[in-house]
């Protein structure tokens, strides 16, 4: 699917979350069936998803945790997908530099960093060392509430 600067100010004008298509219609100044029919179909290409957001310093009891992990294969991808799926993951990155995958989780209460490791990370196979960044305060983080 194009991209093009019309699917971008979309994209831009959603960020508002619950903004109606008539009013993003009326300011980019094109067909409230325009914005749909591209809404759609952004979607289905998986270019676009719509979804509420939270930011975890306002949930009493949770914590962002950003992991960098050294993996003892190179089979980066596959394992970058089975860690995704984790308990608690929110997303996974495959990167460059002193760590081949950094993953950001969040925590609550009854889920924090030792049932993380002992019940999660265990599972996974050829995890060579992990390290531990505790978020004491970000800026501009929404992230899916995943709970």
């Amino acid at each position: 699917m194009k991209i093009d600067q019309t699917n971008i100010d979309i994209i831009r004008e959603l960020k508002q979350g619950k903004r109606s298509f008539k009013k993003i219609a009326d300011k980019l100044e094109i067909t409230e069936n325009t914005v749909r029919s591209r809404v759609n179909k952004l979607q289905e290409e998986g270019v676009l998803e719509i979804c509420g957001l939270v930011d975890p310093d306002m949930l009493p009891g949770h914590r962002v945790v950003i992991i960098g992990i050294k993996l003892s294969e190179m089979n980066l991808v596959e394992k970058g997908e089975e860690i995704s799926r984790l308990r608690g993951v929110i997303h996974t990155n495959v990167v460059t530099g002193r760590f081949d995958l950094l993953i950001m989780v969040m925590f609550k209460k009854e889920f924090g960093l030792l049932e993380f490791y002992t019940e999660e990370i265990a599972k996974i196979n050829g995890v060579r060392s992990v390290e531990t960044f505790v978020v004491y305060k970000s800026y501009n983080l929404k992230v899916p509430y995943i709970f």
